[in-house]
C-alpha cells in the first residue's frame, strides 16, 4: 500500500490510460513541472535518493500528424548534482524495448563521478510505465504451454495462442499500439531535449537502449554529443534476427558459465560433481516437472517455470544462488523454502511487443515458427524452442519505415559488450559495430552478465566515465576483464540492470 501511495503522490498517468489530455498541444514553449518524486525516500533506497525529482510532457500520439490534436504523456525524472551544476545532461534508457526508465538515474548514485557531474534524465518511453500505456490485456503466451511438446494439439494451442495475442495487443491498446515504434519514440526525446532547453544531450543505454540510441543518433545526429550503449542488440538490422539468437545466448551462458558454477558448489546444491551432470539434473528434473508440477506458496512451477527461472538467472551472475537454490528445492535435493518471484507490469509486455512488431517486418508464418522452433530447440533446448517474436507473425504491421543505422555523421559511439551476454548476443554486437561508423567496442572478456556499466568492474566504469563525463573517447577497441562469478551468498553480486528493476518494485514503479 505504502508504494501505491508514492505512485499516486507523482500525479501521473495510470496504466490503464491508453489517451490523455487532448487539449494540450505538444509545443517546446511548454514546460516540465519538475517536483520531488516522494516526500518521504522508501526503505531501501540508496543515499541521495531525496533528489531524485520527477516530472511530465506532452507528445503528439502520431508525429506524422502532429496536427490532429491527438497528444499523450511522457513520465520522466531526473538527478542532479548535489551542487546543483551540472557539465552535461544524460539521458538513460534500460532496454526492453518497454522497460521503465525513471528509477534507472538512481543506480549512478554510488557512481559520483557521473552523478556529482551530470544531470541524468529517467525516462518511461511511450507505452510504458507512468506515460500513456498500451497493454495486451494481461494476455501472455510465452510460458503457457511447453514448447518443447511437437504435437499437433500443442501446436495448435502454442501458434494459436501467438496468433490471439496479436490481438489481444492491437485491440487492447486502440489507436495508440500504431504509435509505439522506435521512430515517434526519438522524436518524443528529441522533444524532451529541446523542453531541457539543452542544444546536446549525451545517451547512456542498455540492451533495447542501444537499438533506441542508434535510433535517436540516425534521427537526431547533431544533438547527440556522446553516445555509450552497453549489451547491444544488433540494431543495423531488423528486429527479427536478434530474438533468433535467444536459444544461442541463452545456451552458451547456462553451459560455459551457470552448470559448471553449480558443479563447484555441489556440497550446497547436490545437483553434481560436474557441468554436464548438473544439466541431466536439469533435464530430469524438468521431466518430474511435466509429470507432475509442484505447488509452493508463490505459485505453481511446471518444466516452463523451471526454464523460466533458470532463463532469468542467465541476465546476471548475481542470481546464480537464488536461481540454482530453487533448481535444487525443484530437484528435491535439499529443503524447500522458495521466495515470490517478480511480476511486471503489463504495459512494459505491450510495450515491447508493439515496439517489435511495428518497428521491422517479421518474416514467416505458422510453417516458419514450426520449423525455426524443431532447429533452434534441437540445437539450445534451454530455451531454443520458445519463440519471443511469435505474435509478430500474426501481427497487422502499420507503415513504418525506420531510417538505417549506419552511423554516419553520429557522436564517436562507445559499445559496452561482454563476450557471453545471453540476451544479445556478442556476434550480433559485432555484426552492428562493424556496420556502424565511428563506434568502438569495449569487449568484456570472461563475462556474461546482461549489462555491465554502473556496478562492480572498475575498468568498464572508469572508462565509460572517461567518455560521459570528460568528453575523451576512445579511440580503437578494447577490452576488460569480467568480473569473477559469486560464492553462494555473496551480496555484493549483480548488476545496474537487476538493481534499477530492484528500485523500480520498491517504488512501486
Amino acid at each position: 500500500m505504502h508504494c501505491k501511495r508514492i505512485a499516486a503522490a507523482l500525479a501521473v498517468v495510470t496504466a490503464t490510460s491508453l489517451f490523455v489530455v487532448p487539449q494540450v498541444q505538444a509545443s517546446p514553449a511548454q514546460t516540465i513541472k519538475w517536483q520531488k518524486c516522494f516526500q518521504e525516500v522508501p526503505p531501501g533506497l540508496p543515499p541521495g535518493s531525496e533528489r531524485l525529482e520527477c516530472g511530465s510532457f506532452t507528445a503528439p500520439m502520431d508525429w506524422n500528424n502532429p496536427g490532429n490534436g491527438k497528444t499523450i504523456t511522457i513520465a520522466v525524472s531526473r538527478l542532479t548534482p548535489s551542487n546543483g551544476t551540472a557539465k552535461t545532461t544524460v539521458f538513460t534508457n534500460p532496454g526492453g524495448p518497454g522497460g521503465e526508465g525513471r528509477s534507472l538515474p538512481l543506480v549512478y548514485l554510488d557512481r559520483p563521478k557521473l552523478s556529482e557531474n551530470a544531470e541524468i534524465i529517467g525516462i518511461d518511453p511511450r507505452g510504458t510505465g507512468a506515460s500513456s500505456n498500451v497493454t495486451c490485456g494481461m494476455y501472455q503466451t510465452i510460458g503457457s504451454t511447453d514448447p518443447r511438446d511437437r504435437s499437433k494439439a500443442n501446436l495448435d494451442l502454442l501458434y494459436g495462442g501467438m496468433e490471439l495475442q496479436a490481438k489481444f495487443c492491437q485491440t487492447k491498446s486502440g489507436e495508440l499500439g500504431r504509435y509505439i515504434t522506435t521512430e515517434q519514440t526519438v522524436r518524443d526525446l528529441d522533444l524532451l531535449r529541446q523542453l531541457l532547453g539543452r542544444k546536446k544531450v549525451s545517451w547512456l543505454g542498455y540492451s533495447g537502449g542501444s537499438w533506441m540510441g542508434a535510433y535517436y543518433a540516425t534521427y537526431f545526429p547533431k544533438t547527440l554529443d556522446r553516445i555509450v550503449i552497453d549489451s547491444n542488440a544488433e540494431f543495423t538490422g531488423p528486429w527479427q534476427p536478434v530474438f533468433d539468437d535467444w536459444g544461442m545466448g541463452f545456451e552458451r551462458r547456462f553451459r560455459v558459465d551457470f552448470l559448471p558454477w553449480v558443479a563447484k558448489y555441489d556440497s550446497i546444491y547436490h545437483l553434481g560433481k560436474t557441468g554436464e551432470e548438473v544439466r541431466q539434473a536439469y533435464e530430469r528434473t524438468r521431466a518430474k516437472l511435466k509429470e507432475q508440477p509442484v505447488t509452493q506458496p508463490e505459485g505453481v512451477y511446471n518444466e516452463v517455470a523451471l526454464d523460466m527461472t533458470l532463463r532469468a538467472a542467465m541476465y546476471n551472475k548475481g542470481a546464480f544462488p537464488d536461481a540454482a537454490t530453487t533448481f535444487a528445492q525443484l530437484a528435491g535435493a535439499v529443503p524447500a523454502q522458495l521466495t515470490a518471484q517478480a511480476s511486471y507490469p503489463d504495459a512494459s509486455t505491450g510495450t515491447l511487443y508493439t515496439i517489435l512488431c511495428n518497428d521491422t517486418p517479421f518474416h514467416g508464418g505458422r510453417k516458419y515458427l514450426e520449423r525455426d522452433a524443431v532447429r533452434d530447440g534441437a540445437k539450445w533446448p534451454l530455451f531454443g524452442y520458445y519463440q519471443i517474436m511469435g505474435p509478430c507473425a500474426f501481427w497487422d504491421r502499420p507503415n513504418v519505415n525506420l531510417k538505417h543505422p549506419n552511423g554516419i555523421g553520429v557522436a564517436p559511439t562507445l559499445m559496452v559488450q561482454s563476450v557471453r551476454d545471453p540476451a544479445t548476443p556478442l556476434e550480433g554486437a559485432q555484426r552492428a559495430h562493424r556496420r556502424f561508423q565511428n563506434s568502438v567496442m569495449l569487449t568484456v572478456e570472461n563475462e556474461g552478465d546482461h549489462g555491465i556499466y554502473g556496478f562492480g568492474n572498475k575498468c568498464v566504469n572508469d572508462i565509460v566515465e572517461t567518455y560521459l563525463v570528460d568528453g575523451i573517447a576512445p579511440t580503437k577497441d578494447l577490452t576488460c576483464q569480467g568480473i569473477p562469478l559469486p560464492a553462494p551468498g555473496d551480496a555484493t553480486a549483480g548488476n545496474a540492470l537487476a538493481k534499477a528493476h530492484q528500485l523500480a518494485a520498491r517504488l512501486g514503479w
